[in-house]
């Protein structure tokens, strides 16, 4: 039978449990999850009916696999226009399963990408003599982005049409970047340098299609040299030449 992930001696005080529990929800999925996708993103271009990704089970004993897609708020409420098949299924040791990503009727724009996200969640096996034990469903989670058809273009060609400025915010200094592409652009690397200094955001949020994506920045001087450094994920989840392109001065 099949049961909730990762085993807790249930023998120990019970804040070693919770802790145990809390440190196992947190802990990167990547590290330490069993099940292997694919890849690090899907694209799902517009003029495809389906696409698919491939679950690995590289571990010795068997998974039942819950697959499903979501917004990035993480929600079980919103509707998304896509459904994935099989949805739950058992994985066993050392084989894969292919995962079809099938799009419902939508209204999603059609000038600029949307993004979603891909779920995996492992569910391990359990047995009798597993009494007293807690398990917790680890989960594995990507980006999809959906693609119109009436976008044609690699994402990679237009890098050099971000538009970068310093806007001043309530006395303090942020980094702006304009994305006039219908593409979401992930940072793998960006570095803003002035003056022979350089300073490095960390955690750099995607920047959205034909929107405006901020930066915080602590105490630099910028001076007439500012300049951005940047590096991009590509649709295959490798990385981006590293591009320089000037920074505007704050108005």
């Amino acid at each position: 039978m099949f049961g909730f992930i990762r085993k807790v001696n249930s023998s120990r005080p019970v804040l070693l449990v919770i802790t145990a529990v809390i440190l196992c929800v947190f802990y990167s999925a990547s590290n330490h999850a069993a099940l292997v996708i694919n890849g690090t993103r899907i694209v799902y271009d517009g003029d495809k009916r389906s696409v698919s990704a491939i679950i690995s089970n590289p571990s010795k004993k068997p998974f039942a696999v819950q697959t499903w897609v979501n917004t990035a708020s993480d929600d079980t409420t919103t509707t998304v226009p896509f459904i994935t098949s099989p949805a739950l299924f058992r994985l066993n040791a050392g084989k894969e399963q292919h995962v079809q990503i099938n799009i419902l009727p939508h209204q999603l724009p059609d000038d600029r990408e949307s993004v979603f996200y891909f779920n995996v969640q492992e569910i391990p096996q359990t047995t009798n003599s597993e009494g007293g034990v807690l398990n917790i469903a680890l989960r594995t989670r990507i980006k999809l982005f959906y693609r119109p058809a009436l976008i044609k273009n690699n994402p990679q060609t237009r890098l050099k049409e971000l538009q970068w400025s310093i806007k001043n915010n309530q006395g303090k200094l942020a980094l702006e970047v304009y994305n006039p592409t219908p593409y979401f652009v992930s940072f793998i690397r960006l570095d803003i340098s002035s003056n022979g200094y350089t300073q490095s955001p960390k955690n750099p949020a995607m920047a959205a299609p034909l929107s405006r994506q901020v930066y915080p920045l602590n105490n630099i001087k910028l001076g007439a040299d500012t300049q951005v450094l940047f590096s991009t994920i590509n649709d295959y989840g490798g990385y981006s030449p590293p591009l320089t392109a000037p920074v505007a001065p704050a108005n």
